[in-house]
């Protein structure tokens, strides 16, 4: 059918149905175009600045303080990326960033999805009272117990038993002991967001799948590796996910905790100012650097440390949105 003889059946149509096809399609059509500038609009808004500081980190430092430059730079270098690189460690940091990422990850989930899986299938005493607490874990920030860890962590004593025996508490800072404990102990960064999570999706789990695997002679442990588990990979592995992400960008656990045992990324990253004055002075460039400068570097060394995430989720990106959709659908 041609199109004139289309636009013509369509008119006998509203005809018929007296403007309501018309009305239908106009509503449809404006929808479309609706949501389509919606998401256009938020898009910009998220990869606006990262395609800013992904420009200004190929610009050299007099394109910074050109006006007529926009985006495009005219001086186009490599040198804030062998800068940056220098600056940060970058390679050993990123090798530091990536185990310590993935233990306390792994940590984490574990010990979140044992709590989960307790909160959302049996009674105990108190129960409403130690979900309130997971509760303030999500709501408190971390800040605001900033002064208690420290002292926690620099002072430890188990019961006054160190004390008794060594006639002085543990200083546990500058290692990763305080991250293992915080971490199995599910005080550990967004850890009360993972257990309401994965509470949610154990609730949606019908109780007939433990019932049956209690009538065929699994016991409780055994119940909830070989049924409860394998159903709960989507949720694990947004959680993960998350967990290692968070981890990754993570500085205020790590300056608290590591200070300079472990040169990890984020914690790099916040020093790149004062190591680039450092660096100018050492050449004979500066014995400062501008503020331009210092803003372009920081870019640079912003887009080196999100880097890896995002050929991270370029690769897992699939799995990622399954997990979020299923558990999306059971929660």
């Amino acid at each position: 059918m041609s199109k004139k003889g289309k636009f013509k059946n369509f008119l006998e149509r509203n005809k018929k149905s007296n403007g309501y096809l018309l009305r239908k399609t106009s509503f449809n059509v404006g929808f479309k175009i609706i949501r389509a500038i919606l998401i256009f609009g938020l898009c910009f808004m998220i990869l606006q600045p990262l395609l800013n500081k992904i420009s200004i980190s190929f610009m050299e430092e007099q394109d910074l303080y050109d006006s007529t430059i926009v985006a495009i730079p005219r001086h186009f270098t490599l040198s804030n990326y062998k800068i940056a690189s220098s600056l940060m460690s970058y390679w050993g940091s990123l090798l530091n960033t990536a185990w310590i990422s993935l233990l306390v990850s792994v940590l984490q989930i574990i010990s979140c999805t044992l709590v989960g899986y307790g909160f959302a299938r049996y009674k105990f005493p108190l129960k409403g009272l130690w979900f309130a607490a997971v509760i303030l874990v999500i709501i408190i920030p971390p800040s605001t117990i900033q002064s208690s860890l420290y002292l926690n962590f620099c002072y430890f004593d188990l019961f006054g038993l160190f004390k008794m025996i060594t006639g002085q508490p543990l200083n546990l800072l500058n290692s990763l002991t305080p991250y293992v404990l915080m971490c199995m102990g599910c005080m550990g960064l967004k850890s009360g967001l993972y257990i309401y999570m994965i509470r949610q999706f154990f609730r949606g789990i019908p109780k007939e799948l433990e019932e049956a695997a209690y009538v065929d002679g699994c016991g409780r442990l055994k119940t909830f590796i070989r049924i409860m588990l394998p159903d709960a990979k989507p949720i694990i592995t947004s959680c993960f996910l998350f967990a290692y992400v968070w981890q990754w960008t993570d500085s205020f656990y790590s300056n608290l905790f590591l200070k300079d045992k472990f040169s990890l990324l984020a914690v790099k990253l916040t020093g790149v100012s004062g190591a680039l004055d450092s660096y100018l002075m050492h050449r004979g460039i500066a014995m400062k650097a501008t503020t331009a400068y210092s803003q372009g570097m920081i870019a640079t060394g912003t887009l080196m440390v999100i880097a890896p995430l995002i050929l991270l989720y370029l690769f897992a990106q699939k799995g990622f949105v399954e997990s979020l959709s299923q558990s999306g659908i059971k929660m």
